[in-house]
């Protein structure tokens, strides 16, 4: 997808990406998607975490092939909205103070993120997948194959009570790229 085809939509850290606030519950982000142009037809269970269902929802533009998924969003139990992932060859473009987040080789993002939060006085993290990362900004890059090269395509969280860390509240499926 040209980028200049992509919705455009900014972050708030830990607190929301686009029109998605952390804490909605699936019936809350399904409505405010489809005001922005994106639908989902289901809603999967994952399983438990601990003694909390884990759901996941897919949103692709409404115009969009059925089995494409632009945006997935993982809910756990009572906590509602707690982890949204931006695919990187179709998701929106997700701006930082603009830093250009999504669909991004993943060392272009890595120098700018590292110099951000070195500005902005942050810890630099290095995530499992060795990307820059930060907790603070609840926010870890991923590389997402795009044929022969890699983008970034990025999961953001916000860790709390049930999950100390961006590690913890990202849904297995999303760490091992069964999205």
């Amino acid at each position: 997808m040209a980028e200049s085809d992509r919705e455009l939509w900014d972050y708030a850290p830990l607190e929301r990406v686009g029109p998605l606030r952390f804490g909605m519950s699936v019936e809350e982000a399904a409505g405010a998607m489809l005001e922005c142009g994106f639908t989902s037809d289901t809603v999967s269970e994952l399983g438990k975490f601990g003694p909390f269902e884990q759901l996941r929802a897919r949103f692709r533009a409404v115009d969009a092939p059925f089995h494409r998924a632009d945006v997935v969003a993982y809910y756990v139990g009572p906590m509602g909205l707690t982890c949204i992932a931006v695919d990187a060859l179709t998701g929106p473009q997700v701006l930082l103070d603009g830093i250009r987040l999504v669909g991004r080789p993943p060392s272009e993002l890595s120098d700018e993120l590292t110099a951000h939060l070195d500005n902005t006085g942050r810890n630099i993290e290095i995530t499992p997948g060795g990307d820059i990362g930060s907790q603070d900004l609840g926010i870890m890059p991923r590389a997402q194959r795009a044929g022969d090269g890699l983008l970034t395509r990025l999961v953001f969280g916000r860790p709390n009570d049930w999950a100390n860390t961006m590690s913890d509240c990202i849904p297995a499926d999303e760490m091992n790229g069964h999205y």
